[in-house]
């Protein structure tokens, strides 16, 4: 097993919106998508039913870490919709504790929808987390650069 790798190690991500990082995550979810079928059911045929694909739906997804410096990339983003709504491309990277990539996802037409900032309550102390939750029209090719 030297020269495998181990495939528990500790992951974390890295959002890129049109080549500029917004930084380092530790979690993300929603990364998926669903094709609604209809039925179609055909006279004569008794022996199945159509199953036709229709739309494709992807669900938001969120990226969650510790607050860090990078938090001024993610407000400076999502100030900038309201001067004018632009729907970038973006790439969500999955990497090793060392560095290297586990996978990659490219997605089209991405929108920032919410962010949550830490609660910052002295009764209950712990890590500042923040939650960043986009939205996206699909998956492109997460191959280039």
């Amino acid at each position: 097993m030297s020269g495998e790798l181990d495939p528990g190690s500790t992951i974390y991500f890295t959002l890129t919106i049109d080549g500029q990082s917004l930084g380092l995550f530790n979690g993300c979810e929603g990364l998926a998508s669903e094709v609604e079928v209809e039925t179609h059911q055909e006279g004569g045929n008794n022996g199945f039913v159509w199953q036709l694909p229709s739309r494709v739906s992807f669900p938001s997804i969120r990226l969650t870490r510790p607050l860090t410096p990078d938090t001024s990339k993610v407000a400076a983003w999502i100030s900038s919709i309201t001067t004018g709504v632009t729907r970038p491309t973006a790439q969500i990277a999955a990497l090793r504790a060392d560095g290297s990539v586990v996978a990659r996802w490219g997605l089209i037409d991405v929108l920032p929808v919410r962010w949550q900032g830490p609660s910052l309550d002295p009764a209950s102390p712990g890590v500042a987390t923040e939650t960043l939750e986009i939205t996206h029209h699909g998956f492109t090719d997460a191959g280039a650069a």
